[in-house]
């Protein structure tokens, strides 16, 4: 393969790797969170801080477990999730690689793997093509192994199907792997190979295929989470008026007011419509239980304060940035010029 052509390749693959690391936080839900169902020991308080979004509480638990323990791979594990949440993809990979190199049960190292090889796809996102192409070397060799280490492990079988659909096969992806992958996945979970088959049959621009895996999943795992990837569908392909139908199918299904909330206030947002449902999800997911990293908290401030700041009320955004700056200090100081804030 000639230089020009490989340059090309990852060119395109940064691209994709957009495209499958910068997903609606739909992709996990509270169940999926790696280290949910494992023993956290002492990491509770921290692992709790994080899924409330207190980051700085929940990297001072885990740096003070780490100074008497250096090898404790949950608290290393956590910490790549602080890291992670707050964008910091060098941070975030640097404790996620230690995790993965302490020996561990194969479950846990497994979500090690995972968390990993996101963080290595965040790391992608920003990379030229000769950094992003190693990386996505690295980021299907997390994914793999995580779902050699535990084929049980849905959230690893998910990220591996996206980034077998979105990459090319110099890189591990591949059309024919993400095939195999959802038929391997569909006599034990079943909604989650229609998801993948959808996002292959958007892949390759057959759009009626598409829609039907997409409405094949409702009808088999009838969750929010089905209905708002069908919305999101509608939304990326100029149908605003079905994309709202089925968000309100998916808050109807809704019964934990979790990250899918923050889903779709964001497809709302994105199309123009219905900013007040859009400010009540939010809301919803902000007074929730059911709050994670997987739609870290003070992101969905800063959210709510873009939403209200559009609308003109800069007092009640002005609250939702000070909200966001008490959880994550040095993000919101970030975000707020980036955001015109």
């Amino acid at each position: 393969m000639s230089g020009k052509l490989i340059l090309r390749c990852a060119s395109l693959l940064a691209v994709c790797l957009v495209s499958v690391f910068a997903k609606p936080a739909q992709a996990e839900t509270p169940a999926d969170l790696a280290s949910i169902d494992h023993p956290l020991g002492g990491n509770a308080p921290a692992f709790h801080a994080l899924q409330e979004g207190r980051v700085d509480d929940a990297a001072t638990l885990l740096r003070s477990t780490l100074d008497a323990n250096p090898q404790d791979a949950t608290a290393h594990q956590l910490l790549c999730r602080v890291f992670y949440a707050q964008d910091q993809a060098d941070e975030a990979i640097r404790q996620c690689e230690l995790a993965a190199a302490i020996a561990t049960s194969p479950a846990q190292g497994s979500d090690n793997q995972l968390w990993l090889g996101r963080a290595y796809g965040m790391k992608a996102r920003h990379a030229g093509p000769i950094a992003g192409f190693t990386l996505a070397r690295k980021v299907q060799a997390s994914f793999a192994r995580a779902v050699e280490l535990n084929p049980s492990n849905l959230a690893a079988l998910n990220d591996l199907g996206e980034y077998d659909v979105a990459a090319p096969f110099i890189v591990g992806g591949g059309a024919d792997k993400a095939q195999a992958l959802a038929a391997r996945m569909m006599p034990r979970y079943p909604a989650a190979a229609h998801r993948l088959l959808a996002r292959l049959a958007v892949s390759d621009n057959r759009l009626p295929a598409a829609e039907s895996e997409f409405k094949q999943a409702v009808a088999v795992q009838h969750s929010a989470e089905a209905w708002i990837d069908l919305a999101y569908f509608y939304q990326t392909h100029a149908r605003p008026d079905d994309a709202l139908a089925a968000i309100k199918s998916g808050l109807a299904a809704d019964r934990t007011h979790g990250p899918v909330l923050v889903d779709a206030a964001s497809i709302l947002t994105a199309a123009h419509r219905a900013p007040d449902l859009a400010e009540r999800c939010l809301r919803d997911y902000l007074a929730s239980r059911a709050r994670s990293d997987a739609a870290p908290t003070f992101k969905v401030h800063l959210q709510l304060s873009r939403l209200l700041a559009a609308r003109g009320d800069r007092s009640d955004a002005n609250r939702e940035i000070a909200a966001a700056a008490a959880l994550a200090p040095a993000f919101a100081r970030n975000a707020r010029p980036a955001q015109g804030l």
